[in-house]
């Protein structure tokens, strides 16, 4: 049986983005990216409600694909009710690179928010600081939540190109 809800987490650049569009072409799934339900014009943060409005929206529908993390904001809308979580196990010296190359590039991205653009600043250096950790600071917090709000949801890792097409070829 194939899943209908699929929650797909990982550090950035990881491609959690990249899979979510191709998954959502195989399967003709709407895709949510957090990161355009969650920032404003020029990186604002919302109200966390409005967030959680907006999450909600697209998890009360029948079938979709959700890409990001947010886990204390948001996996108790969406873990209960997915269907497959896909944990991307990219690991952080990809993750980093990625991160760096789109952002050198600096070209509009579909899972951005309108509005927000990647520059080499303070804040890119703190993300790039972000992504190192990620495996050490976040990944510990977001497995705990996880497990605290969907602990039978079949969970997948994907750690490589030939895992991923493994995947998508299972669908």
């Amino acid at each position: 049986m194939r899943p209908e809800r699929i929650v797909i987490l990982g550090n950035a650049g990881s491609g959690k983005s990249t899979l979510s569009r191709i998954l959502g072409a195989k399967t003709n799934y709407p895709v949510a990216h957090l990161d355009r339900l969650f920032w404003g014009p020029q990186w604002t943060k919302p109200e966390p409600e409005a967030f959680r409005a907006r999450v909600s929206d697209v998890v009360n529908t029948e079938t979709w694909i959700i890409e990001g993390n947010y886990p204390r904001r948001t996996f108790d809308l969406r873990i209960p009710a997915a269907d497959l979580i896909v944990w991307m196990d990219t690991p952080r010296i990809i993750c980093l690179f990625r991160v760096l190359m789109r952002s050198l590039r600096n070209q509009k991205r579909s899972d951005l928010p309108d509005g927000c653009t990647e520059k080499i600043n303070a804040e890119f250096f703190a993300f790039l600081h972000y992504v190192w950790k990620f495996e050490s600071n976040d990944r510990p917090k977001i497995e705990r939540l996880r497990l605290e709000y969907g602990p039978k949801v079949p969970v997948i890792h994907l750690k490589n190109k030939r895992q991923i097409e493994q995947f998508l070829s299972s669908l």
